[in-house]
């Protein structure tokens, strides 16, 4: 059975990923979805639910808490119902604790095949300085992340861009590029970035994205070399000229300092792209 995790925090943002997700196991078999919400459990001086928040005294902190999660129960039950008896097995719980932390441990715990998230992206300073749940979840999952901002139908995805050097993926990063490929029906450009920084002639990056379709069994895809300022702006850049349906890119998953310092082209990717992006933490 195929597991997709939906981190669900009942916004816009949220049903695109759920209903991206219901779209994709309409069509295969033995999928089974399950949403997780995460509550944030209120101190004296704020509250907030998957990332949001307003100020409260402790009192009414406590109570605008219990009456929420009784109407997150609700929201919940009547999410289960309505999916009761589908060709797709479906389940949802409330967990309580920090919204990335909750993920984390469901992802690690429930080992799913298959993230699907949505997001707003993030800017200036917040992208800065804390990103978002989004964008953590992206650099640390042990499984694909899908990313999605508006209502997306798979059916409409004809057109995949997978950004790399090429250079060291990984067998496992080719099969799964395939799978995507084969699931979505679609037509898989292979594409290098050339950059000022990093120039290199276009014989030698065909070459190997060549060698890299060829040693890993990748028929019918395009070998596509694009000239930019930066490796995210031409991923982006490269999606739009071609009206790209969707972006799939790989993350080494820096954290910490390595991470501050070096930050992450995968990262910027999702949080900049219109349209929504695969990713794959690789070590």
């Amino acid at each position: 059975m195929t597991k997709v995790l939906i981190p669900y925090d009942f916004s816009d943002q949220a049903n695109f990923a759920l209903n991206f997700a219901i779209k994709i196991a309409e069509t295969m078999d033995n999928i089974h979805i399950e949403v997780l919400h995460v509550m944030e459990i209120p101190n004296s001086t704020s509250f907030t639910t998957m990332g949001g928040g307003e100020q409260f005294p402790d009192i009414e902190n406590q109570v605008f808490f219990v009456e929420l999660m009784e109407h997150r129960k609700e929201q919940i039950a009547k999410l289960k119902e309505k999916h009761s008896g589908k060709p797709y097995s479906f389940d949802a719980k409330i967990k309580l604790g920090n919204a990335f932390q909750g993920i984390s441990e469901s992802i690690n715990e429930e080992s799913p095949d298959l993230v699907i998230m949505g997001s707003k992206g993030v800017s200036g300073m917040e992208e800065v300085l804390i990103g978002s749940n989004t964008e953590k979840v992206v650099r640390t999952a042990s499984c694909p992340v899908v990313t999605v901002k508006s209502e997306t139908d798979p059916k409409d995805i004809h057109k995949i861009v997978f950004a790399s050097d090429f250079s060291n993926e990984s067998a496992e990063v080719a099969a799964r590029i395939k799978r995507l490929k084969h699931i979505l029906q679609a037509q898989l450009y292979l594409v290098y970035i050339n950059t000022p920084g990093n120039f290199e002639t276009s014989r030698e990056s065909i070459q190997r994205i060549k060698d890299f379709a060829s040693n890993h069994g990748i028929e019918d895809a395009k070998a596509e070399i694009y000239n930019s300022r930066s490796e995210e702006s031409g991923i982006l850049e490269f999606a739009d000229d071609i009206n790209a349906d969707l972006i799939a890119m790989t993350t080494h998953g820096r954290t910490g300092f390595l991470h501050l310092v070096m930050g992450s082209i995968t990262e910027d990717v999702v949080n900049h792209a219109k349209r929504p992006v695969w990713t794959l933490k690789v070590e």
